[in-house]
């Protein structure tokens, strides 16, 4: 029997080819002629770099970049050197959990560091680049990112702006003169799962302002810059990007990506299980393991185990999923693709206990070893 783990990370507990790693040991020790593949997953989100990183043995990287406030801070990413490719959450560099709450105000917050990264990582020789756009702190339009890539934003006096949320307001025009040529060669593919246009009242000021710190009269400050800029790039660029789905994705990032730098908006999960060739393992698998830390009814409207889940079911795959914790309404993942689940904690404990990294591992190989002597049984 072929079975095919793909399961995110448990957070704060097991990253995702730890949690694998445990279901496989608990599957050889019930079944030990079986073969088991493990395949690292996430949804672009948090815990990307990680995953990519561990499942297709690259190498975590650490960098000094401007942070959403500009002072500095440690952004991590990821390298999969044999294949030319980047691995990036903006978050690491922008994101609004670096801003204290008091201090969160996306008039002042930039995107500036996220272009840091890049520039280095093509220095390094990198044209590939996987970004996951999500937890931004920023309303900036990409301006920081750009201004890092080499793009120069001037005022009606002809003077540079600056690179936060606020200055978005006062661009007039642009200068590529100065722009990274090396972009020229290289390829975006952003992990977006929102489908707000720039502006207007689903765009990111609106709908994402407030929770960055965004005041009324702030949000229509910086729907109005959004507008402002949306028609300078449409002049330059030659073509409306503002009302694509995803263009406010990250406080306008995602404008950024497809008007200046050609990138590409896609599902997140849909991204990730492109990278890890889950298709082609799956073809054949008779079970098919994912979970995460919480099952819920979240997971059933689409997060990362139902995209396995959806996946094992095209081939005719049995899906089991293993979490750390199970809600009532999680039976919704029964319909969704995901035939039976299970709890890993095997006794009543505390939540530190259970999050224990030691713990979880015991815990989920033990659960899998368990329900793979059943399977054996039944099978026999």
């Amino acid at each position: 029997m072929k079975i095919v783990i793909a399961i995110d990370s448990l957070k704060g507990s097991l990253s995702s080819y730890e949690a694998g790693t445990a279901i496989k040991e608990g599957i050889l020790r019930a079944c030990p002629q079986d073969t088991v593949v493990v395949r690292p997953l996430a949804d672009g989100g948090e815990g990307t770099v990680d995953a990519l990183v561990e499942g297709l043995h690259g190498e975590k990287k650490i960098l000094r970049v401007h942070g959403p406030l500009t002072d500095d801070v440690t952004c991590k990413y990821g390298i999969i050197a044999h294949e030319g490719k980047a691995i990036l959450e903006m978050a690491e560099a922008a994101g609004l959990n670096q801003v204290p709450a008091h201090l969160r105000n996306p008039l002042y917050t930039t995107t500036y560091g996220v272009g840091q990264v890049i520039a280095q990582a093509i220095s390094d020789g990198i044209r590939k680049f996987i970004i996951g756009i999500g937890g931004s702190a920023t309303s900036d339009c990409g301006l920081g990112m750009l201004q890092a890539l080499g793009y120069v934003f001037c005022d009606a006096d002809g003077q540079p702006v600056g690179p936060n949320g606020i200055d978005v307001e006062r661009i007039v025009s642009v200068d590529d003169s100065h722009v990274l040529p090396e972009l020229a060669d290289c390829e975006f593919r952003i992990a977006c799962d929102v489908n707000n246009p720039l502006y207007g009242d689903l765009g990111t000021p609106a709908i994402y302002g407030p929770q960055k710190g965004a005041t009324p009269e702030i949000v229509a400050r910086l729907d109005a810059a959004a507008r402002s800029f949306a028609g300078v790039t449409a002049r330059y660029c030659g073509h409306d990007w503002a009302h694509v789905a995803g263009a406010g994705a990250a406080g306008g990032l995602g404008f950024a990506f497809l008007a200046y730098l050609h990138g590409q908006l896609q599902s997140g999960i849909q991204i990730i299980l492109d990278e890890i060739n889950l298709d082609a393992e799956v073809q054949d698998a008779d079970v098919v393991i994912t979970g995460e830390g919480r099952l819920d009814r979240q997971t059933a409207m689409g997060k990362a185990p139902i995209g396995v889940a959806k996946l094992g079911k095209k081939y005719g795959a049995t899906v089991l999923a293993f979490a750390g914790c199970v809600s009532e309404d999680a039976r919704q993942c029964n319909t969704a693709g995901i035939d039976a689940f299970f709890p890993i904690p095997d006794r009543a404990m505390s939540l530190e206990e259970a999050m224990n990294s030691d713990e979880a591992y015991k815990n989920m190989t033990n659960t899998a070893e368990q329900v793979f002597r059943l399977i054996r049984t039944l099978r026999a």
